[in-house]
């Protein structure tokens, strides 16, 4: 998106000029340094939410130090009061209508200059918090570039490469917007724990660090040196990253991560390289790009973990061909011991694609019988929670995860995301998706998996019921029902899989099938064989899923534009740097 009001700006030779929102930036014919405009929708998401998160947390700082100053008020007041009743004690009684000279004569608490209390005296201006965000791999600097200049709480951004193309393309950039360094040597002074002194260009609104990721963020670990929000957004995977990313983590900060290999987490064609990456196996379903989230979230969960900290998902998107999670870190031993329970092991049908949940961990209340205290204990889980073969149709399964159980998103933040939206709309150039994709998450159940009613339709070899008469069906039985963001046409619910194949043998009985094009082996016979336990009502539910359709929203990806997909990986630098030398 180009900024109508940008300033002219000189492009010098060999360069391009690219313009997002408000920041500017040259991009050289060599490619020293990768950029997708594709993920401009990727970085409007990443600074809507940020900003969101900041001003969220500001709130929470601001209302613990409101909480502070009136007990520190409270403290002094009864202070005072006990002085002046003891001052009052040991004074000698005065004639009527003799006044005192001495000053501590004067109400206790109060100034003499001015006639205030002590307390409006002392009283402080609550100053709002300012972060620090580190993005581990900058690559061209657009990012932070743009979290510097269009989020306000911004103390400063540390943006870091290995590259050392991409750091000079950095510094270029940073320059042309205007936010190198500071003259101002006490802010400047201020930033020396927190990235290397050795670097030239360390200074300014973003701060350039040329090193390893992984380095600089264990540089970070300890409380003093921690930042607020660290963004990974990687080449591939980010899971080289990730221990470091939730040890350099203030308490209540934010950490943003984006994996764009799908091919690993979202197939079973690479199963041990995504245990390697990620401590789990993969789902082979129609489903597959959400559990490619929650195989994500686990390794965030347990990665924290090791360290006395547990994961709090605020949103948690699949994204065209990569994953996209908003993830708050916290410290709290409690917390890590309910990890086990939002974590599970999945059977996956390999014929109708069921999954019977297999989680690893349970929590009971236990309630004192005196006090009435309620303590939590942690158990085993009994197991398995099915056979070798699926009870729907009897094939065969294949085990998944583990993976992340719990919620996607918090819808709290979600509506805060959408308010800001609402009022902001004319900075973010993927407005209009973002609105889209983000009311489809904030009105998804928090139950694991989707499906589509064609995908089952075809299990049935039958004809497609409307996405409403499903929907409905499901809904007259008691049971919720929701869209998924992951994939359009498809469906949540609370129901079983065996409840939702129970409204497709109520739709077959009044859609008949033709059975003698039906093999005797196949699928289908399997789950036509099985009478409905119930018979379905398809009659309009006043919640279906069009109620959520009213307002005509882009709720999911587009078709594939140009640059789609991940990209080429930029050069290094170094191996440029030694063929222009040997020239």
């Amino acid at each position: 998106m180009s900024d109508a009001g940008s300033p002219s700006i000189t492009v010098p030779e060999g360069f391009t000029l690219h313009t997002e929102n408000t920041s500017h930036i040259l991009i050289s014919s060599k490619g020293e340094a990768f950029l997708n405009p594709v993920q401009e929708f990727n970085r409007d998401l990443s600074v809507a939410c940020i900003r969101v998160w900041s001003e969220e947390l500001n709130r929470e700082k601001e209302t613990k130090w409101k909480q502070t100053q009136e007990r520190r008020a409270k403290r002094e007041a009864d202070a005072d009061a006990k002085a002046g009743q003891q001052k009052d004690q040991k004074k000698p009684k005065m004639e009527s209508g003799e006044q005192s000279n001495d000053p501590e004569d004067n109400s206790p608490g109060d100034d003499p200059a001015t006639g205030n209390t002590l307390s409006e005296v002392n009283k402080r201006e609550y100053r709002p918090h300012k972060f620090v965000l580190l993005e581990a791999l900058s690559a061209t600097g657009l990012r932070s570039i743009r979290y510097a200049k269009e989020i306000p709480l911004v103390r400063f951004v540390i943006a870091n490469d290995l590259s050392a193309s991409a750091t000079a393309a950095m510094k270029r950039n940073v320059e042309l917007n205007g936010l190198g360094p500071s003259p101002d040597p006490t802010e400047s002074a201020l930033s020396s724990s927190m990235i290397s002194e050795h670097q030239p260009h360390d200074r300014g609104k973003v701060r350039i660090n040329e090193g390893d990721a992984c380095a600089l963020m264990y540089n970070h670990r300890t409380e003093k040196t921690r930042v607020d929000v660290v963004d990974l957004d990687p080449y591939g995977t980010a899971a080289p990253f990730i221990d470091g990313a939730v040890q350099c983590i203030n308490d209540g900060g934010l950490l943003c991560v984006t994996c764009t290999d799908l091919s690993v987490l979202a197939t079973t064609n690479y199963p041990e390289k995504c245990f390697s990456n990620y401590g789990g196996i993969p789902v082979k379903a129609e489903y597959c790009h959400e559990s490619a989230l929650r195989l994500v979230l686990h390794t965030l969960s347990t990665s924290a973990s090791r360290y006395g900290r547990y994961i709090e998902p605020q949103l948690s998107l699949s994204i065209d061909f990569y994953v996209r999670l908003f993830v708050r870190i916290h410290s709290a031993p409690i917390e890590v011991k309910k990890a086990a329970s939002k974590t599970a092991m999945y059977y996956i049908c390999q014929g109708c694609q069921s999954f019977y949940e297999q989680p690893l961990g349970r929590m009971i209340d236990k309630v004192h019988e005196r006090s009435g205290n309620v303590n939590l204990l942690f158990k085993t889980q009994a197991g398995p929670s099915v056979g070798q073969k699926c009870t729907e149709c009897g094939s065969a399964q294949h085990i998944a995860g583990p993976m992340w159980s719990g919620p996607l998103h918090n819808n709290n933040f979600l509506s805060k995301v959408l308010e800001h939206l609402e009022s902001n709309q004319g900075k973010y150039g993927t407005a209009v998706r973002m609105r889209g994709m983000l009311t489809v998450a904030k009105e998804e159940l928090h139950v694991p998996f989707y499906f589509t009613p064609s995908r089952i339709a075809g299990f049935f070899h039958s004809i497609c019921p409307p996405l409403d008469d499903v929907a409905s069906a499901l809904l007259n039985a008691g049971y919720r029902v929701s869209r998924s963001h992951a994939l359009a046409g498809s469906l949540k619910t609370n129901a079983t899989r065996q409840d939702v194949h129970d409204v497709f043998r109520s739709w077959v009985k009044k859609h008949p099938v033709r059975m003698d094009k039906i093999s005797e082996t196949s699928l289908a016979r399997q789950l036509l064989a099985k009478e409905a336990r119930t018979e379905a009502i398809f009659s309009r539910h006043p919640q279906s899923v069009t109620q959520a359709s009213k307002i005509k929203l882009v709720r999911y990806q587009q078709n594939p534009a140009p640059n789609w997909g991940p990209g080429t990986k930029a050069d290094s630098g170094t191996k440029r740097k030694r063929e222009e030398e040997d020239e």
